[in-house]
């Protein structure tokens, strides 16, 4: 099986050489999406050989970074994708463990819930919150079942690739994502990976760092991808007038 390891980076310069060591070990494709580093992660990326970095001029966002992921794994020519990131917290041996699980399925993703390894560390208590009840609230609508809505390391099937449509460029990318495969009727596997905090304070930046605007955020990029999914159509005329709902005429 071909496949392309693909990392969104922004201001990694802590963890991005060690991480694509590993990688390396696992992985003899890689791509980086640098989304607008200001640190030293350009230049340490620049002194890597064998790599395929597309830089994005300035800081866009994570799902952005996503994206230009999936617009260039399509380009080439490889037959699945997988996605991790770069501050420590994916365990690159466990990529195997990935492309194993997704010989009969669309999308593999992990999921730091489904059950214990001894690496485990406790997730920042609001994340964790925000998880269950986003995880719960997608599952319920969309007859999912999932175990962690979050998790960036996945896999992906190239034909599951060209269906999907993201255009959410933050941090609610994978909503969409989730959104989008349930409407599709891609099959969707979970694996275990262990759950690795190394920086538990770890900003999202800006109002996201208030647990109650990150849980609005959620679910309006999943209300969002309804939407889109399902675009307003014109209705019929009214016996009643504009003003009237169709659902008051029937």
């Amino acid at each position: 099986m071909k496949f392309l390891t693909a990392i969104p980076v922004y201001n990694e310069e802590r963890y991005v050489e060690d991480v694509l060591h590993e990688v390396r070990r696992y992985s003899p494709d890689i791509v980086v999406v640098d989304d607008g580093s200001t640190d030293r992660t350009a230049e340490l990326l620049a002194a890597q050989s064998d790599l395929q970095v597309v830089t994005h001029p300035r800081n866009r966002g994570y799902g952005a970074a996503l994206n230009s992921a999936f617009a260039y794994a399509l380009e080439q020519d490889v037959e699945v994708l997988v996605t991790m990131d770069c501050d420590g917290q994916h365990e690159p041996s466990r990529i195997p463990v990935l492309l194993e699980a997704i010989h009969n399925v669309d999308i593999v993703s992990g999921s730091r819930y489904l059950r214990d390894f001894r690496q485990d560390t406790l997730a920042p208590q609001d994340r964790r919150r925000i998880n269950v009840q986003i995880t719960s609230e997608l599952n319920e609508r969309f007859g999912l079942n999932l175990t962690d809505a979050f998790c960036g390391f996945k896999a992906y099937r190239r034909e599951a690739l060209a269906r999907l449509h993201i255009t959410e460029t933050g941090w609610g990318m994978p909503l969409q994502l989730w959104v989008q495969a349930a409407r599709l009727g891609l099959r969707i596997k979970e694996v275990g990976v262990p759950r690795v905090y190394l920086d538990p304070n770890r900003a999202f930046g800006g109002v996201l760092d208030d647990p109650s605007e990150r849980l609005a955020y959620y679910r309006g990029i999943i209300d969002a991808a309804v939407a889109a999914d399902h675009p307003p159509t014109s209705p019929a005329p009214c016996s009643l007038g504009p003003c009237f709902p169709r659902e008051t005429c029937r």
